[in-house]
């Protein structure tokens, strides 16, 4: 996963037609941590749909700060620089949950490249 370490280069990355999933979370963040062991595969299983990125809500607050990134870790899903879904609570989340939000984030952006 690309780590994103300044608002310049999230803005860019999100701005492409692909679909894009931001994955928010902190280093001292024990539910980030939880998903460490299983995103790899999750992220290797879905690379031809989507492209996942980091960011550390405190090495770039200034995106976590606009998207209203409240709990962590947290998911939000852009095409052509718009948000299109999100996965953001207070939760720890399972492996089944990032799962089943990547396949919604990819079924929702291929129906809108779909309609243009």
């Amino acid at each position: 996963m690309e780590q994103i370490r300044t608002k310049a280069d999230f803005d860019r990355e999100i701005a492409g037609p692909g679909l894009t999933v931001a994955v928010f979370r902190a280093d001292w963040c024990g539910d980030c941590h939880f998903i460490d062991p299983f995103m790899p595969e999750v992220e290797e299983q879905r690379k031809d749909q989507v492209k996942l990125i980091q960011i550390d809500v405190e090495e770039v607050e200034e995106v976590s700060r606009e998207l209203n990134i409240l709990g962590i870790p947290s998911f939000v899903a852009f095409s052509e620089g718009k948000e299109l879904v999100r996965f953001v609570n207070k939760a720890r989340k399972s492996r089944a949950e990032i799962e089943n939000f990547l396949d919604r984030a990819a079924e929702v952006h291929s129906q809108l490249a779909a309609r243009q």
